[in-house]
């Protein structure tokens, strides 16, 4: 009877079209779909789970992407403000792309940009200003009564640190006295309630303290407290010590100046009411600048900056701005790259799912069912499993969301200071990539069942019979493609530097991963030729069936390979790139360290007055400060703006290279010095620069200024692309503090007499010192390295995860759809022990490809990136190669030996298709 009419088999597809009524197919594929939902249930499972992993990862990957694009900078110090004005901590290039509109690129900067002191009064007659504060922080070490150090107060990340402010910014918080009075003298000054807690101090004692100088002795006058916030407790996240205003203001070193003006507003008086005349009296016939006007890039604006709400928190924490985008961007990245792998997971599976139904659709189709049913039937399947594995999945999302931000936290990825807000609204994310995984799984599944239900009634058994000749001309072409492509991007990899190489390698990556999974049944014909000798050889009788099995199902073995080959890849990819880099880094690193001793500290930084003491005492060859701080380059790739910011250090010429070698290449560090820098091999030669040439550098404070080349070394790796003098580098810091001091030993000299030695011309130059014995290596990394590798570990290992279950769901489906062809092999006489073997050694086949596939996938882009920047072959730690290769063998192993044991265990099976 014919499923579409109820009347005679023979009618043509015409016919059948016809008379084929919406509410007959509705029915139709009704009755279909719940019968086929019973019947094929363990491979419907294997898509269940695949697709609630899938709305999973992409639902709490989604919203941790959009609490990082909605975080800011938490506001602690100017709470009692209602505007805070400061400069632009950003800095802008623009350029034209070939054939394009002009671009501008934006990046922030990492140093104080401050505000003129003068515009204090202008603030301050605007009509509605209560007052207008100027603040300035300057980071301050403390020592006790018994001369120990005082750490700064807990937070997420460890101790956080200690500033110094004028006792009139006290008001911004607000801050109010709890006992003692306000600092009336130049040695006076008023404690944090926790910071005194810590100390074991009160009011009437004495402390030490140390700022950019040397340390000096103060009374305590007074202890204080955040208003809302009772005695005993700071603010949480930052210390605070409280001078005289005049004291404040010299110890800042910048008078004329200040870092930020909180303005407070009269009572009654709201935030929209006073912005328009703040800005109004910023802008008026004489605006305001920031006190870098005249130094900065021309397209940098110097407009004075109102900052409301959530925005007051940027002058405190100011490397949150910058910190927020790396984490945006290394989470957009990951998102991106998930929606990569859920697609190309989800399609396989339930592409597989309905092309093990071939034979059962094809019947449908022989007995009369129309193409529209055969497509609304499976539409109506998968809509039954997608539906409540997306739903669940968005459901999960949301507490895999928040273990991941506190993982986050815990292991520092988030800076102290920002904030990623939760918002109520935040969580109809996970039901939009629930859509997302519906649809993915509808069109995969109309993709797959496309071919049987076009093929006409009396050709569907043949064609259900065999599997194609070959794959289809449309996807070969398509496949080969994509694979030049790979291998191009790859070539461009190898002749570019840095981020260029990098994005180059990484879409290398992942267009030779598509490829593979296009080409996947022509990779599983080719391996076959190679390996169906020694499984025959190696593997007796099962190994025969084994190879007749592979050879005549490359399809099936194709669909096998290409998870376990995206496994390899993207797991090979994520963790070699990183460990190359640092295991080269760490190379150069300890071929530039020469120094004997280094002098370190666990407080704000070291004065360079303690660098100059440190160099006079007897034993000591050489001696040299290490400032740390970012630069941004202006560059072009492709003929689109690009502005990179750099780690750098600024070092003292003289004491080089007796203890720190960059391995000069080309002119000399003696030339190092006010008005130059040096440059690293690589950097200058995609710059193109050589010696006398001009390069120019935008420092953390944003001002540019070019720069005449003196050296070229070849340390880049571990010392960063640009060497500065400290002279050169240190005015453009907001604290010229060094991070520590490095020191070379005279011949002869005893390294402990020196240490000894150090300790007094130490002591009186700053506070929480150590002499170290050969101190670690010197090796610059960018500001967002930590942040991803904590990213990347949870990426590969969330992601690994998944991608490995999708390895066992496919094997899986594939064993399911292969239970008749196992019963009809033990009815003509193979024994468990051969079937057994079969599927070993087709297990060993498929793992072989799929590593060594995998390997080359991830091999070409990585040797092309590693030696475009290393020049050296990429390197992937060995314990973690092997936990990859075992990964993917037991997976593989369970994938095939599980699903086949229901097959196998009875003694004597029923027929195919029975039971």
């Amino acid at each position: 009877m014919s499923l579409a009419t109820g009347s005679r088999p023979g009618r043509t597809d015409a016919e059948t079209v016809r008379a084929d009524s919406p509410a007959r197919t509705l029915r139709t594929a009704r009755f279909l779909a719940t019968r086929s939902l019973r019947r094929h249930r363990k491979a419907w499972a294997a898509v269940f789970a695949a697709l609630v992993l899938t709305s999973l990862l992409l639902g709490s990957f989604a919203l941790a992407t959009l609490s990082a694009f909605i975080g800011h900078a938490r506001v602690e110090r100017y709470a009692a403000t209602t505007a805070v004005v400061t400069g632009d901590q950003t800095t802008r290039y623009t350029a034209k792309p070939w054939g394009d509109p002009p671009m501008t690129e934006s990046q922030s900067l990492t140093e104080r940009v401050r505000v003129p002191r003068a515009v204090l009064s202008r603030l301050a007659a605007v009509p509605g200003v209560k007052a207008a504060v100027g603040d300035d922080a300057v980071p301050v070490a403390l020592a006790g009564r018994n001369g120990a150090a005082v750490p700064g107060p807990s937070s997420d990340s460890g101790n956080a640190p200690v500033f110094g402010h004028p006792w009139s910014a006290a008001a911004l918080a607000p801050f109010t006295l709890r006992s003692g009075h306000a600092p009336t003298g130049p040695r006076q000054v008023v404690l944090d309630g926790d910071l005194a807690a810590r100390a074991g101090v009160r009011a009437g004692d004495r402390i030490t303290l140390q700022t950019l100088g040397a340390p000096a002795s103060y009374e305590i006058s007074g202890i204080a407290a955040p208003k809302a916030q009772g005695d005993a407790t700071g603010l949480g996240h930052q210390g605070a010590v409280f001078f005289g205003d005049r004291t404040a203001r010299r110890l800042a070193g910048h008078p004329g100046t200040t870092d930020a003006i909180g303005v407070l507003a009269d009572p009654g008086v709201s935030v929209q009411q006073l912005y328009p005349r703040l800005r109004q009296a910023l802008d008026g016939r004489h605006p305001a600048r920031d006190a870098s006007a005249g130094t900065r890039y021309k397209e940098d604006s110097t407009t004075l900056r109102v900052l409301t709400g959530t925005g007051r928190g940027e002058p405190e924490f100011l490397e949150s701005a910058p910190s927020r985008m790396g984490l945006l961007m290394l989470l957009a990245t990951v998102c991106a790259t998930v929606i990569m792998i859920a697609v190309l997971v989800v399609s396989s599976t339930v592409a597989q799912a309905v092309h093990q139904r071939s034979r059962e659709m094809a019947l449908l189709r022989a007995v009369g069912a129309t193409p529209r049913q055969l497509r609304v039937t499976v539409g109506r399947e998968i809509n039954g499993v997608a539906v409540a594995a997306a739903l669940l999945g968005a459901v999960g999302a949301v507490p895999v969301f928040l273990q991941l931000i506190a993982l986050l936290q815990r292991r520092g990825a988030v800076p102290m200071g920002l904030e990623l807000p939760t918002p109520v609204w935040m969580f109809a994310v996970p039901v939009l990539t629930a859509g997302l995984t519906l649809l993915v799984a509808r069109m995969s599944a109309a993709l797959a069942c496309g071919r049987i239900a076009k093929v006409r009634p009396a050709e569907a058994m043949g064609e259900a019979q065999r599997e194609p000749a070959q794959p289809g001309r449309g996807r070969t072409v398509t496949g080969l493609v994509v694979l030049f492509l790979g291998m191009s991007s790859a070539g461009t990899a190898a002749l570019q530097y840095g981020e260029l190489a990098a994005a180059a390698a990484s879409t290398a990556a992942l267009a030779l991963v598509i490829a593979c999974a296009l080409l996947g049944p022509w990779i599983a014909r080719g391996s076959m030729r190679l390996l169906s000798v020694p499984a025959r050889r190696l593997g007796g009788p099962g190994g025969y069936l084994a190879a007749a099995a592979a050879r005549s199902h490359s399809r099936r073995l194709g669909a096998a390979i290409t998870p376990i080959v995206l496994v390899v890849a993207f797991i090979g990819v994520q963790l070699s790139a990183g460990a190359t880099l640092d295991r080269q880094g760490g190379t150069q690193a300890d071929r530039s360290l020469h120094a004997r001793l280094a002098v370190t500290t666990d407080g704000p930084g070291i004065p360079e007055e303690a660098v100059r003491r440190a160099a006079k005492v007897d034993g000591v060859a050489a001696a040299t400060g290490v400032l740390h701080t970012t630069v941004v380059l202006a560059r072009r790739e492709t003929g689109e703006p690009k502005l990179d910011r750099l780690p750098v250090m600024g070092v003292t010429p003289a004491a080089l290279p007796g203890t720190l070698d960059p391995s000069v290449t080309a002119g000399t560090l003696k030339n190092l010095g006010k008005g130059t820098v040096a440059v690293g091999e690589s950097r200058a030669r995609s710059l193109d620069l050589d010696i006398g040439s001009r390069v120019t550098i935008r420092y953390g404070d944003g001002a540019a200024v070019p720069l005449k080349v003196a050296a070229i070394y070849d340390n880049s790796l571990a010392l960063g692309d640009f060497l500065f003098a400290s002279q050169e580098l240190a005015p453009h810091l907001a604290a010229p503090l060094n991070s520590r001091i490095l020191l070379s030993l005279k011949p002869g000299a005893d390294p402990a007499a020196v240490r000894k030695a150090l300790a007094g011309p130490l002591a009186s130059a700053a506070l929480d010192t150590e002499v170290v014995d050969r101190p670690r290596t010197e090796h610059l990394q960018a500001e967002d390295r930590g942040i991803g590798q904590v990213i990347t570990n949870v990426a590969v290992s969330v992601i690994g995860g998944f991608t490995a279950i999708a390895v066992l769901s496919t094997l899986t489906l594939i064993m399911v759809g292969r239970r008749n062809e196992l019963v009809l092999l033990r009815l003509v006489g193979a024994s468990r022990r051969q079937l057994r073997r079969m599927l070993r050694t087709e297990a060993a086949i498929v793992v072989t490809v799929g590593v060594v596939v995998g390997g080359l996938a991830a091999a070409i882009p990585l040797a092309a990136f590693s030696f475009s920047l290393t020049g050296s072959l990429p390197y992937i730690p060995p314990a973690q190669a092997g936990l990859i290769v075992l990964t993917v063998v037991v997976t593989a192993a369970a994938g095939y030996l599980l699903p086949a044991r229901s097959a196998l265990r009875t003694r004597h099976p029923a027929g195919p298709g029975r039971g």
